[in-house]
C-alpha cells in the first residue's frame, strides 16, 4: 500500500520532477514558469510563488504527463530502476 501524498511537495522538488520526466522549462513571467515537452499540446504552467505546490497542481500536472502517483515518486526518488 502506498501511502506517500501528493501534498506538500516543495517547490524545488516538484521542479526536479518535471525536469526529470523530460519537461523543460522555456519561460518566467510574472511569477509563473512556463514547461514544455514534446507530446504535450499544452504547457504546463507553474506558479513559482507558492511552496509546497498545491496537490491539486500536482494532480493536473500528473494527469497532462499521463503519469500515476506512483510513477511520479518512482521519478522523484529514483525508485523505478
Amino acid at each position: 500500500m502506498n501511502t506517500q501524498k501528493l501534498s506538500n511537495i516543495p517547490l524545488n522538488e516538484f521542479r526536479e520532477f518535471l525536469k526529470k520526466s523530460g519537461c523543460k522549462k522555456i519561460s518566467t513571467e510574472g511569477g509563473h514558469e512556463k514547461w514544455v515537452r514534446k507530446d504535450l499540446t499544452r504547457p504546463i504552467i507553474l506558479q513559482t510563488h507558492i511552496s509546497p505546490v498545491p496537490e491539486f497542481i500536482v494532480k493536473n500536472t500528473l494527469r497532462n504527463l499521463g503519469l500515476t502517483k506512483k510513477d511520479f515518486f518512482e521519478i522523484l526518488f529514483d525508485c523505478g530502476q
